[in-house]
C-alpha cells in the first residue's frame, strides 16, 4: 500500500532534514505543517471508514473545556485506517520525525491512548491546554503530535483553527487551517499551549475530523518541564479575553474536587462525560 504522494520513505526523510530548522526555531514552540504528504486516495477510502461517533460514540467529552468525540480503539477502525496508523508508528515515519524536530530514539504508542479519530461538531471546541506529559501505562515522555487533518473543502469561516499560544497566554502566534490532507507536528511540552478553543461554525452537517497520533521518550529535557505541574494532567490555559465561563466552571468545578470525595467525584464526572 503506497501511503505517502508521490515521494519514497527516503525522500520523505530529507523533508524532515530539509524543514529542521525552521521546525525549530518556529514561533512559539517547535513545530510545522505540512500539505499533501500522504496518498490522497488512501486518505479518501479512511474517511469512508470513519465510524460514526455520533450514534455510537466511544469517548465523548463534554464540560467546559471541551466538546468533542474520540475512538482509539483499535479493534473498531477499519483496514485501511489501521495500516495507515501503522504507517504512522513505523521505522521510516519515526526517522522523519526525528530528523524534523531533532528527538532521537522515539517510541511509538500502538495503543493510542487520547489519540486515534478526533471529531469536533458544529459549536464544539477545545480550549487551549498543554497535554498529559507521561504515558499513563508505561510511563514514557510525552515528545511528539502529529495530526492528520480530513477535511475537504474546509473554509476559513469555518473555523477550527489549530492555536499555538505563547508560554505567558497573551498571543496566539500560529493559526493553522485543518484542510485535508494536512499534516502538523509539534514538540509537546509543559509549556506547548495549543486547541481550537473558538466554536466551529461549520454547516450542520459538516464536522472537524482529524487522525491523532503521539510519540514518547525515555527522558525528556529539563527545559520542558513545568515544576508546578503534575505529571499526566491535561493543563488547560485561558485567553486574556474570551474563556471566562470556561474559567469559572472550571475553578467551580477543582472547588467540588477538593471537598467530594475521590471515587464518588470521578465516578459522577465519568457519567456526565458519557452524556
Amino acid at each position: 500500500m503506497n501511503f505517502l504522494h508521490n515521494i519514497s520513505d527516503k525522500e520523505l526523510l530529507e523533508i524532515g532534514r530539509s524543514k529542521h530548522e525552521s521546525y525549530i526555531s518556529a514561533d512559539p514552540f517547535p513545530s510545522g505543517y505540512y500539505d499533501n504528504l500522504f496518498n490522497p486516495q488512501l486518505l479518501d477510502e479512511i474517511l469512508e471508514e470513519l465510524p460514526d461517533m455520533q450514534r455510537n460514540p466511544e469517548n465523548v467529552y463534554n464540560d467546559q473545556n471541551q466538546i468533542k468525540l474520540a475512538a482509539n480503539d483499535e479493534y473498531k477502525f477499519g483496514p485501511k485506517t489501521k495500516a495507515f496508523l501503522h504507517y504512522l508508528n513505523s521505522g521510516p515515519f519515526l526517522n522523519f520525525l526525528s530528523a524534523l524536530t531533532g528527538i532521537e530514539n522515539l517510541i511509538p504508542d500502538p495503543h493510542f491512548l487520547g489519540g486515534g479519530y478526533h471529531q469536533i461538531l458544529r459549536d464544539g471546541f477545545l480550549k487551549v491546554h498543554a497535554d498529559f506529559n507521561k504515558h499513563r501505562t508505561n510511563g514514557l515522555d510525552r515528545r511528539i503530535n502529529a495530526l492528520v487533518y480530513l477535511n475537504k473543502d474546509w473554509k476559513e469561516e469555518y473555523g477550527g483553527h489549530f492555536q499555538l499560544w505563547d508560554r505567558e497566554m497573551k498571543d496566539c502566534k500560529a493559526k493553522i487551517l485543518p484542510v485535508f490532507n494536512r499534516l502538523a507536528i509539534f514538540s509537546t511540552s509543559d509549556f506547548s499551549f495549543h486547541g481550537h478553543p473558538d466554536p466551529l461554525t461549520c454547516p450542520p452537517d459538516r464536522s472537524r475530523k482529524s487522525i491523532a497520533v503521539y510519540y514518547y521518550s525515555n527522558g525528556r529535557p529539563d527545559s520542558d518541564k513545568n515544576p508546578n505541574a503534575e505529571a499526566n494532567d491535561t493543563l488547560f490555559k485561558y485567553r486574556p479575553a474570551g474563556d471566562e465561563d470556561a474559567k469559572t466552571k472550571t475553578r467551580l468545578s477543582n472547588f467540588v474536587q477538593l471537598v467530594t470525595p475521590p471515587v464518588l467525584y470521578f465516578g459522577v464526572k465519568k457519567l456526565l462525560n458519557r452524556k
